[in-house]
């Protein structure tokens, strides 16, 4: 059983609409609550210890637990909100919830149990800039085929069908968990999560090993040749993002510059702000479209899929790169490949940071120095093989991930990148001429140089 999301766009009446606003401000309320608690309590112990008292003399401390923080909710509800009848229960569930989850990030990322970058300690949501979000966990949640059924909202039309959904729940393969609304440029989307089961499936090629080499110029380079074109949505569409840009910094907005202070936006600049958002949407549906396709078609080609574990937070630090490289959604091309391996009967292998893909020549083996960006034809001075620069990196990803394979592949530290660059003798793996890696033009040259 896998817990997947199916996303639908809604279609709610004026009045549905109102209620789900209201249901999201509910959320947002119980959220800021317990959240004034939790600080007003943590200021009231580090002032108790500043004035030298310890021990039992502090102000017991809150529990930032879910149950905790929902049971303090539910015992001041009727005097903070006496409004809370209106909504259903979960909104104020989910307030505390979100909170729960913030608090523990940040304390783990304080303690280092938490990788990545550094979580800070949650903020108080804006009612005029929070996202309107909302989740059910429990009530008559359901799916039909042309409406989502959710509590105290009733039933909401879809604005597109959801047969394949209702299929599996009524043929017993799904289970709907929870649901979650949303209200993203300009209109609402309902998110299910679903317990489904999958059947076990096997790659097109299960003994084929894949490279796969991410760039720019060319968004996926694979071992056989294989080149997918790089799409560069947001390249295209930026002239009209910055044309609407304008036109909305050039409306009287909620924030005025010269007094600093907020104010009540102009209905000119609510319709040109949302003419960019919805253009701003159009390029990340595209690019979510486009990658969803890719990682797809790779998973259930190739039995094996090698990628590398690119530094993409340092490498958007070069202000000339930095909106190609997040144009073509590097990170989340490989976040897609590490589940639909596993869906797909496949595996991925993640080559270490330090594994010189780029500077080792595929034929040989043999290490370069120094490898410029505009260098795009890889040149051996030693075996004197040509080839495409990312072509070579794509094969010397195979053999990477076929020496895993084999059992003698370089060591891995527990964070998954070696320190050190790979050693020749580690990456040289000698084959016999006309070998392909994963298909058609993946041969490997003689070692002597000259053509297969």
């Amino acid at each position: 059983m896998t817990l997947q999301a199916y996303r639908f766009a809604l279609d709610p009446t004026p009045a549905q609409d109102r209620v789900l606003r209201s249901h999201c401000g509910g959320a947002r309320f119980a959220f800021n609550w317990g959240l004034g608690r939790v600080k007003a309590n943590i200021g009231q112990r580090e002032a108790e210890k500043s004035y030298g008292i310890t021990g039992d003399g502090l102000t017991p401390a809150l529990s930032w637990s879910l149950y905790s923080l929902r049971k303090d909710w539910n015992a001041a509800k009727a005097h903070v909100a006496p409004w809370w009848a209106e909504n259903s229960k979960e909104a104020y569930s989910c307030g505390p919830a979100n909170l729960a989850a913030s608090l523990q990030n940040w304390k783990d990322s304080r303690t280092g149990k938490r990788k990545g970058t550094r979580a800070g300690f949650p903020h108080q949501k804006d009612k005029h800039r929070a996202r309107l979000s909302c989740r059910f966990t429990t009530g008559a949640i359901r799916c039909e085929s042309r409406h989502a059924v959710l509590p105290r909202l009733g039933r909401i039309k879809l604005h597109e069908g959801a047969d394949a959904l209702v299929g599996k729940v009524a043929a017993g393969l799904a289970r709907v968990q929870s649901a979650t609304v949303r209200f993203e440029r300009g209109r609402w989307f309902v998110s299910f999560g679903v317990e489904a089961g999958r059947a076990a499936r096997t790659p097109v090629r299960p003994g084929a090993v894949a490279g796969v080499d991410l760039g720019i110029t060319v968004l996926a380079m694979l071992s056989d040749g294989t080149a997918v074109p790089n799409p560069k949505h947001l390249a295209r569409a930026l002239p009209k993002v910055r044309r609407l840009s304008r036109v909305v910094s050039r409306r009287q907005g909620p924030y005025d510059v010269r007094t600093r202070r907020r104010r009540k936006p102009s209905k000119r600049w609510e319709r040109a702000s949302a003419r960019l958002g919805k253009a701003q949407g159009q390029v990340a549906d595209l690019r979510r479209d486009s990658t969803h396709k890719l990682t797809t078609a790779l998973a259930r080609e190739y039995g094996t899929i090698v990628a590398e574990d690119l530094n993409i937070a340092g490498m958007v630090r070069n202000r000339r790169l930095a909106r190609a490289i997040s144009d073509a959604g590097w990170g989340e091309i490989r976040r897609q490949l590490s589940y639909k391996t596993t869906w797909n009967g496949g595996r991925l292998i993640v080559a270490d940071r330090w594994f010189a893909s780029s500077k080792t020549c595929s034929g040989c083996g043999a290490v370069k120095a120094k490898l410029l960006l505009s260098d795009r034809t890889y040149v051996c001075a030693t075996c004197g093989l040509v080839t495409d620069r990312d072509e070579n990196a794509a094969l010397n990803l195979a053999r990477y991930g076929e020496q895993v394979i084999a059992g003698s592949g370089p060591e891995i530290n527990g964070r998954g990148a070696g320190r050190k660059t790979t050693p020749v003798a580690q990456v040289a793996v000698k084959r016999q001429p006309g070998t392909a890696h994963a298909g058609k033009t993946g041969t490997v040259p003689p070692q002597d140089g000259t053509a297969a």
